[in-house]
């Protein structure tokens, strides 16, 4: 089953960014995902995060407040 990765952010240029990275290492790893901007900011609220760009996997927040190297993205994803 394909891993679900959110891209949570209000579509500024850092969630942006954050999107294409984690495009990018999902493509590198070879893994079966689908990876989702959410802009709704009153879901962004009700996951509980509190600076973007977030992200979360199956649902799991595992990154807020930044943008991920294409290496962190990568240990992100291998230990999610």
């Amino acid at each position: 089953m394909a891993k679900k990765i959110e891209i949570l952010g209000m579509g500024c240029a850092k969630c942006k960014q954050t999107h294409k990275i984690m495009e990018m290492a999902v493509k590198e790893l070879g893994i079966d995902a689908v990876v989702e901007k959410v802009e709704d900011l009153e879901q962004i609220i009700n996951r509980g995060v509190s600076a973007t760009p977030a992200v979360a996997i199956d649902g799991k927040l595992v990154l807020s407040g930044k943008i991920p190297t294409l290496e962190e993205a990568k240990r992100i994803l291998s230990k999610n």
